[in-house]
């Protein structure tokens, strides 16, 4: 059972993430009138609160430069809800990445 607040690793990068991650890169797109694209789950964090917040770690390409960002989503399934709360770029990836 998972404690209420308390932020837990992510030990697999199931299809529920990566669908969390891909909605992440669309509402930022939406938001800021941008074209990045989705890339892959780097890592992904979880916290139980009123319903679930997602720390992941992608990869996304911005003009066919690789950058890594961070994004925060807020989900509480039971509603069919969720938001993205943050998303900010991390680092851009070094050249010849492949992380």
């Amino acid at each position: 059972m998972a404690i209420c607040g308390g932020i837990t690793e992510v030990k697999e990068i199931s299809p529920e993430i990566d669908s969390l991650a891909r909605f992440a890169v669309d509402e930022h797109n939406k938001k800021q009138n941008t074209l990045l694209g989705f890339g892959k789950v780097l890592k992904a964090k979880k916290q139980v609160v009123a319903g679930m917040n997602y720390f992941i770690t992608l990869e996304a390409t911005d003009g066919g430069k690789k950058k890594f960002y961070e994004a925060k989503i807020w989900e509480k399934s039971w509603e069919n809800f969720k938001e993205l709360v943050e998303f900010k770029l991390i680092e851009d990836a070094p050249s010849g990445s492949s992380a």
